[in-house]
């Protein structure tokens, strides 16, 4: 490519780039640079280029851009339509390749065959090759935030990130490693592309098992939670859709990856002075989240002490690795089990921090929660209703426990035993969470402003 086009191309990209969902720079001043990965064989020429955005006021961005040129306009593919650029043939139409179903299947073939030649390296974790559906339609999903995922048939989703960090993808390695173990709560690892970035091996698409009947449990949740509402007088435990057992059976499930983790990578005690940084961090978070959200200032005193109280836990902490960003959304509930997906840790955070040990009780104040945002979110949408306020605490609360009691039976001990960690964990992501629906969902905010309250005055049962 001369370097006219290339300037026509990188223009191009420059446009397109700011109104994706996946590009995290919305709003800044950046200079963009492009350069080509590597060339996949298909049906019409593809490209995968990167991206990189450097910023004056902070760190640069690397983006993944795979781009497939056409000939002619495909009206199937205008909603991914890049532009055009002229060549000595013509003009040529670009188009987001991870949308067009008759180049997707050269990401399969590449991991079916193994590949291992040039810059991109195709992996195949799967026994056998027969394994990778190379000749299933691909259809892209569509609730994707950070990366684009798509669906082989039936069979297999490829989930292509989109922003590059260097190093293997932690949802990747944990996969890779929890199918060799035979975990039976997570879907098989299938495949993964990766590329060197500034000299390290580095994650450019994972191909998982796709879960084929699967239901995932916020949906559920929701559908529980509509089903109570409509019962005027029923209880939670009375009303036809009561999650309760799901909820438990969940709880077990969770448990079981928390044993797989750290079978697969290991276990170790926390030292006085690691809880004491995380008790800061905490106390750090908090502090910048009352100069946005005002409403905080009453409870944080309160929660500060229970912060506090973290630094002076006499039993042990023991930390592995988790999940890192759990919820209801993470995970699917198939016609046999309860299934927990993308391990891929908190999508803002630095890679290596994705990987870094921590206690299990984080992934289970991430999951209560969940159930909390499930139990109102009703309320919310339909505008606050006293009686519907208290029963969607009962759904919560019956929910909650019964999750606790499910992981508890599981693991062999309570989380709700130490009721002064998970209490800080769980304070600490509904700190998070306010400041988030501050800014972008305020009337959304009384969610996490009632459990923060609860939070500053309870002794932190979990419940």
């Amino acid at each position: 490519m001369t370097a006219e086009r290339h300037a026509e191309l990188a223009a191009l990209i420059g446009a397109w780039l700011p109104n994706q969902r996946f590009f995290a720079g919305k709003g800044r001043e950046g200079t963009l640079s492009i350069a080509p990965l590597t060339d996949l064989p298909a049906a019409h020429p593809v490209t995968i280029w990167t991206a990189r955005v450097d910023y004056a006021d902070g760190d640069p961005e690397l983006y993944q851009v795979p781009l497939v040129t056409r000939d002619a306009p495909s009206a199937h593919l205008d909603h991914v339509l890049i532009g055009t650029v002229e060549t000595d043939d013509g003009p040529r139409w670009v188009y987001d390749a991870l949308h067009d179903k008759e180049v997707t299947p050269a990401w399969l073939a590449g991991m079916r065959d193994d590949s291992a030649g040039g810059p991109v390296r195709f992996v195949r974790y799967a026994e056998s090759p027969d394994d990778i559906p190379v000749n299933e339609p691909s259809l892209v999903l569509t609730g994707e935030q950070s990366n684009t995922s798509m669906v082989f048939g039936d069979v297999a989703i490829m989930k292509v990130f989109r922003r590059l960090h260097t190093g293997i993808n932690p949802d990747i390695e944990v996969q890779a490693a929890l199918t060799k173990l035979g975990a039976r709560h997570v879907p098989r690892l299938l495949g993964a592309v990766e590329a060197d970035l500034d000299g390290i091996p580095s994650s450019l698409a994972m191909l998982g098992e796709y879960m084929t009947t699967a239901t995932d449990g916020w949906e559920l949740a929701k559908t529980s939670v509509r089903d109570l509402m409509a019962e005027a007088d029923l209880h939670a435990e009375e009303a036809g859709g009561d999650f309760a057992g799901e909820a438990e059976r969940l709880g077990e499930a969770v448990a079981e990856v928390h044993a797989d983790l750290a079978t697969a990578f290991g276990t170790r005690e926390a030292s006085a002075d690691e809880l004491a940084e995380r008790a800061g961090a905490m106390h750090g978070r908090l502090e910048r989240a009352v100069e946005i959200v005002p409403d905080l200032a009453p409870v944080a005193p309160a929660l500060g002490a229970a912060y506090d109280a973290v630094r002076t836990l006499s039993d042990a902490v023991t930390v592995q690795r988790i999940h890192g960003d759990l919820h209801l959304g993470q995970a699917l509930r198939t016609v046999t089990r309860w299934v927990v997906i993308d391990f891929e840790g908190e999508p803002m955070a630095a890679m290596e921090a994705r990987r870094e040990f921590d206690s299990p009780l984080r992934d289970v104040a991430g999951m209560l929660r969940s159930f909390e945002y499930a139990g109102h979110h009703r309320v919310i949408e339909s505008g606050f209703d006293q009686q519907l306020n208290y029963r969607a605490g009962e759904w919560s609360t019956r929910n909650r426990d019964a999750f606790l009691t499910g992981y508890a039976r599981a693991a062999g001990a309570d989380p709700r035993q130490h009721a002064v960690l998970l209490r800080a964990f769980e304070a600490d992501k509904a700190v998070y969470e306010a400041v988030y629906e501050a800014r972008n969902r305020p009337t959304w905010l009384p969610i996490p402003l009632a459990s923060l309250t609860r939070l500053a005055t309870d002794e932190g049962q979990g419940s």
